[in-house]
């Protein structure tokens, strides 16, 4: 209202505020109809939260310890496993649904596991670039020949990748 009244233009003000001018639009009529202290933040309507802000800032360090300590198999976090931890530790019930929605206001996000084979030696594969690829490189130049990769495919009807929940680093 301050801007307003000294001629800012609502462009500029929405500028300053890094907000809509739709949204300055609105703080000016809010201003207009109820007073300067319509424009004081009000609290948000709707039903009061069931986790109290400390036990939704205890989830993290609950879901840390992993699922298996919970009884789960595997070692993915899902949305629906999470929920049975919280009614578990807080007798909360929510929808899974919900869960990614508190999971997302703590900085989780579902992530993609990194797939490699459990066997996998990184010492015998930096090896292998920086001393048989080279000469394999070489000698296909010097024979003039063609390198070709091959590569086998299987067929399995559980998928191999699932997404699991993590901090958001």
């Amino acid at each position: 209202m301050h801007l307003k009244r000294r001629g800012w233009y609502q462009r500029d003000i929405a500028e300053a505020f890094d907000v809509s001018e739709a949204e300055v639009s609105r703080w000016l009529a809010r201003a207009r109809d109820g007073g300067p202290e319509a424009l004081r933040a009000q609290p948000v309507a709707g039903r009061p939260p069931r986790l109290s802000p400390d036990q939704r800032r205890s989830i993290p360090e609950l879901l840390r310890h992993g699922p298996e300590a919970y009884g789960f198999r595997g070692q993915v976090w899902t949305c629906a496993r999470i929920a049975k931890v919280i009614e578990w530790e807080f007798g909360v019930r929510y929808h899974k649904d919900h869960v990614g929605r508190i999971l997302k206001d703590l900085r989780w996000t579902p992530q993609q596991p990194i797939k490699r084979a459990i066997q996998r030696d990184d010492a015998a594969i930096q090896r292998w670039r920086d001393e048989t690829w080279p000469e394999l490189l070489r000698r296909a130049r010097r024979e003039r020949r063609t390198l070709v990769f091959d590569d086998e495919s299987g067929f399995y009807l559980l998928p191999g990748v699932v997404r699991t929940y993590a901090p958001r680093d």
